[in-house]
């Protein structure tokens, strides 16, 4: 195992329990009482301290921290204060959606992004790279949530080519799951792809302007085998950073495409268990979210020295 490896070990380790920490803490100082929503507003003092003892929120705060970590590593979650089911149930159940609405919307991010930024860079100061240029700062512009009311009036009201929402299940087919996820990738997926383009431009155009490009040029190469062959690897480092990031802002922005379509996912039920004070899915659905963004930068430094080894030699 290299060292570049180990260090990144290290460091997701170390951004992992700290991340647990803060996550454990922040929902700690959050007002209000669990017990008391669970029981409602006319329940008596004793049976709300009756509940906090079942719930075990009358134990030292390090006792509870100690406890939902030890259960992350063996896998137990707890039981949902609302829903008197196991979390990792629950948290499964909607990660089946949330995952492939990410993924789907990333892989629209990066069709549309890497298109046109690498064809606004060869068109560099025509019209081709200032249409392009205008449409992502439009994209960039317009909120996700925004878009996404757009699209249903659109698809779902004006045309009746898709639904307005809601989720048919994996069990009824791939094509119609695939379907219903359409409208909230295209809607999580329109800012970042503006983003991601414009980075990618930027990219290119550094790149063209090397010295091993220009030799490239003098021997031959057409300006499609530079691009490609030459250019576009060279330009991916920068854009892979980005496209870490986003895929974790995907992930995190499916909390409100997803009540706007009212899709079943991880989103959705954060939204509720803050309503309901479910303090225990909302503390593990958002150490979740944070592993995962974590798990991809980690993945992101990886592909790094995969793609220039030059980053993995400057480690060592």
């Amino acid at each position: 195992m290299s060292l570049f490896l180990v260090k990144r070990l290290i460091t997701l380790i170390a951004t992992l329990s700290a991340t647990s920490v803060v996550v454990f803490l922040v929902l700690e100082v959050l007002p209000g009482n669990a017990a008391q929503i669970l029981m409602g507003p006319d329940a008596s003092p004793e049976s709300v301290v009756a509940m906090a003892q079942k719930l075990g929120l009358d134990r030292p705060a390090l006792t509870r921290y100690w406890d939902w970590v030890s259960g992350m590593l063996h896998g137990d979650l707890g039981l949902s204060y609302a829903y008197s089911t196991p979390v990792s149930e629950l948290v499964l159940q909607r990660l089946a959606l949330t995952v492939p609405l990410a993924l789907m919307a990333m892989a629209f991010t990066t069709v549309l992004a890497l298109a046109a930024g690498i064809y606004a860079a060869s068109r560099h100061n025509k019209p081709g790279d200032v249409g392009i240029m205008g449409l992502t700062q439009i994209g960039i512009a317009i909120p996700n949530f925004w878009f996404a009311i757009l699209l249903i009036l659109l698809f779902s009201v004006q045309l009746k080519w898709f639904s307005a929402g809601g989720f048919p299940g994996w069990e009824e087919g791939i094509l119609p799951g695939l379907r219903a996820l359409l409208l909230p990738a295209l809607s999580l997926a329109a800012v970042q792809a503006a983003i991601l383009a414009r980075i990618t431009r930027s990219s290119v155009l550094e790149v063209l302007r090397e010295d091993f490009v220009r030799t490239a040029r003098a021997k031959g190469v057409s300006q499609r085998g530079v691009l490609w062959g030459h250019v576009l690897r060279n330009a991916l480092i920068p854009v892979i950073t980005v496209m870490g990031l986003q895929f974790s802002e995907l992930l995190a922005g499916t909390i409100v495409v997803e009540n706007v379509f009212y899709l079943p996912g991880l989103g959705r039920l954060i939204f509720q268990s803050i309503s309901n004070r479910d303090l225990i899915v909302v503390r593990n659905c958002v150490m979740l979210l944070a592993a995962m963004v974590v798990m991809v930068n980690f993945v992101v430094d990886l592909l790094y020295a995969v793609i220039d080894p030059r980053v993995k030699a400057s480690e060592l």
